[in-house]
């Protein structure tokens, strides 16, 4: 069994599409399911289910993503230090992100600060925005990059960690154009708007909540389906099961071909930032550089 093949694996259980994951792997779509088969023969059985709406996990693939992204995490965190036990820590860049940008923003980012031979080594954990926050917390990693609104700080202390905004997205309510499951927002108290919600590990649902979009007295949601993952969502979504907040850059491809359509005005869309956090001490030289690199050109930018 290949670590690769459990990234594979956590990136389709994110995407819910073999392309969009194969293309965040940077492999052929033939070349990435056959990784896919290879997990699921090494398993010995069945772990997605395909149909017509995309990719779906079934029982047993749904048991197994939980446990892959411990193991890739717990075996990456084993990497670090034993690299630091052997002097060679410097020369790692590890970087937070939450799911959603590990798929979107993350790979494109990145390329654009430097090339990775330039880079060096650089570990991604891809995990909801609760643990990444605890990792970068207890400084398992340098950055975090993350969706950031005003009024929903991280839980992170920011007198400790500083940021940069490297980004901007939007949050956007979307459904499918034959969801027959109710009306468009902001529906009535006698038929409310089926909610797709994200749960409390998800920064997005925080966002959500305090920048008032789903809490609204005059907003009327039934909450039919709980996830901390925007891909469950908006998989959901675009099933016909109901409205979900997205992220533009997630759901941009299925607004573009019209498999999702916006559920309302921009009155309901969330401008968001996206941001780059900082441990309080960077340890590697590697580290130091990139947040200089990013820092400087932010500035420039913003000039």
């Amino acid at each position: 069994m290949e670590l690769n093949w459990l990234e594979d694996f956590l990136a389709l259980a994110q995407t819910r599409n073999f392309s969009r994951a194969a293309e965040a792997r940077h492999v052929t779509q033939p070349a990435f399911s056959r990784r896919i088969r290879a997990l699921e023969a090494w398993v010995g059985t069945q772990l997605v289910e395909r149909s017509g709406h995309g990719v779906a996990l079934n029982a047993a693939g749904e048991y197994l993503r939980a446990q892959a992204a411990d193991i890739t995490r717990d075996l990456y965190q084993a990497r670090r230090a034993t690299l630091k036990v052997a002097g060679r820590e410097r020369t790692a860049l590890a970087i937070a992100a939450t799911h959603a940008l590990s798929f979107t923003f993350f790979p494109s980012w990145i390329r654009a600060w430097a090339p990775l031979d330039r880079l060096g080594s650089v570990n991604l954990v891809s995990d909801t925005m609760a643990a990444c926050e605890r990792i970068l917390a207890a400084g398992e990693v340098d950055f975090l990059l993350c969706h950031y609104h005003q009024a929903t700080p991280p839980l992170v202390e920011q007198t400790r960690f500083r940021s940069v905004v490297v980004g901007h997205d939007v949050l956007v309510p979307v459904m499918a154009p034959s969801d027959a499951a109710g009306p468009d927002l902001p529906g009535t108290a006698n038929r409310p708007v089926r909610y797709l919600a994200y749960s409390s590990a998800s920064g997005l649902g925080r966002i959500l909540e305090t920048a008032g979009r789903v809490s609204s007295p005059w907003l009327f949601l039934d909450k039919v389906f709980t996830s901390p993952l925007a891909a469950a969502l908006l998989t959901m979504a675009r099933q016909g099961n109901g409205v979900a907040w997205l992220p533009r850059s997630l759901a941009a491809e299925d607004l573009a071909v019209g498999s999702l359509v916006l559920a309302g005005g921009s009155e309901f869309a969330v401008p968001v930032d996206i941001c780059l956090f900082c441990a309080p001490e960077l340890k590697s030289a590697t580290a130091r550089s990139f947040w200089q690199t990013v820092t400087q050109d932010m500035g420039a930018r913003e000039a």
